[in-house]
């Protein structure tokens, strides 16, 4: 089996789908009066969300194998969120499921555990599938499982945009228990014959809200409608769409529902404020002026395109603020490079389009910045769930022209 130029050159345009639509030039729709509704939260409330939830299920008496329970302990989980509370049980039992909660609330532990246990000491056979939305979120959600299967003799692999095709058909000549991927790629490689989504189980929409839209939809119908083995269906994200009612109910067969949140808010323990921007004002100052105090530690920009960021970043380092950037026009390693650099501190800012909104897990984030103002409600709502993660209190600021 070989991969022509010609259907190399296809997976990478499809691959990089997600990054081409996050960034395509639509005709941006006013919400400002719904991101007032979501900015409502005070101080009081914001503190008040904070305190511990109280989970049914104590991490010392899960039914789980020794060795899952090692490695979660290491990595000092105290208890279970919410979201993991209530769906470790429902997977374990092999229930379809979909789950709604709010950002940073740990939704891939919530699926990863149960499948862990259940795949240990089988040979590895592509039983699980996971698709996401975005190659970061791809990369993170395999760590994560690295993580958390140490020890137990499991497998997965990686497959999304910006990597080597020839190499993801060299790796595929042997078998692993989860494949993790973008729509586009895996959708080349099965074409190409190299991936059998026939013996897939289990199968992970992770962000579904996103994978369901108009710019995924049918690849991802497709996708699942292959999986002829599939007996599980799992589904999360922190919001949802009403308008996909049908196609979800086309995927899930009698589910279980865990609802942490109503899917349509922010993140409660985000403080989050409007800056008017008067006119006449000049907004690069207000960002450089936010950027420069002391209590914004670790910061993550939003902007809405490509093009833009690059010109904030060339601007910013002018004015001697380091930054990285992230966004479509950006190679895959020198991405993920940044994202590694920013997590490690050894950079305060990270400049990004929505690429990096869903799902990407960053420890510390202190402030979020929304440079511009999103496109959609959904957009500002996973935005600002890349501070106050974990239980933590995070402040999103979003400029707004007055």
């Amino acid at each position: 089996m070989y991969y022509t130029k010609k259907k190399k050159r296809a997976a990478a345009n499809r691959a990089a789908a997600p990054n081409a639509s996050a960034n395509a030039p639509k005709k941006k729709k006013d919400i400002s009066r719904e991101l007032d509704s979501l900015m409502s939260a005070p101080k009081e409330a914001v503190a008040e969300f904070v305190a511990d939830y109280n989970p049914v299920n104590a991490i010392e008496t899960l039914p789980l194998h020794p060795q899952l329970l090692a490695n979660i302990r290491k990595r000092q989980y105290k208890q279970l969120t919410e979201i993991q509370d209530k769906c470790l049980l429902p997977l374990l039992d092999g229930q379809n499921l979909m789950g709604i909660a709010q950002t940073g609330t740990g939704k891939t532990a919530a699926f990863l555990m149960p499948i862990i246990h259940q795949l240990i000491g089988q040979k590895a056979n592509s039983q699980v599938s996971i698709i996401v939305p975005t190659r970061e979120l791809a990369v993170q959600v395999n760590d994560e499982f690295v993580s958390l299967a140490a020890g137990t003799g499991l497998s997965s692999i990686c497959l999304i945009g910006g990597t080597s095709v020839n190499k993801n058909i060299s790796d595929l000549k042997r078998q692993y228990h989860l494949v993790i991927g973008t729509p586009g790629r895996l959708k080349d490689l099965r074409n190409s014959r190299v991936l059998d989504f026939s013996k897939f189980k289990i199968s992970v929409l992770d962000e579904f809200d996103r994978l369901l839209d108009m710019g995924f939809q049918k690849d991802i119908i497709d996708l699942v409608n292959s999986m002829h083995q599939r007996k599980q269906t799992i589904l999360l994200s922190a919001t949802e769409e009403a308008g996909q009612r049908q196609l979800i109910n086309q995927l899930l067969k009698h589910p279980i529902e865990v609802r942490v949140s109503n899917g349509v808010s922010s993140s409660t323990n985000v403080e989050q404020t409007a800056i008017k921007i008067k006119e006449g004002q000049d907004k690069f100052v207000v960002l450089t002026e936010l950027l420069r105090k002391k209590e914004l530690e670790k910061v993550l920009v939003f902007i809405e395109t490509k093009h833009n960021v690059k010109k904030i970043w060339k601007k910013l380092q002018a004015t001697g603020i380091n930054a990285l950037q992230i966004h479509g026009n950006v190679a895959q390693n020198k991405r993920l490079s940044a994202i590694q650099e920013f997590k490690e501190g050894k950079v305060k800012v990270l400049l990004a389009t929505d690429i990096a909104a869903r799902g990407l897990d960053i420890s510390d984030v202190t402030h979020v910045i929304n440079y511009e103002v999103p496109r959609t409600k959904d957009s500002y709502i996973h935005r600002v769930g890349r501070t106050g993660r974990a239980g933590k209190l995070g402040k999103a600021y979003t400029l707004v022209s007055a």
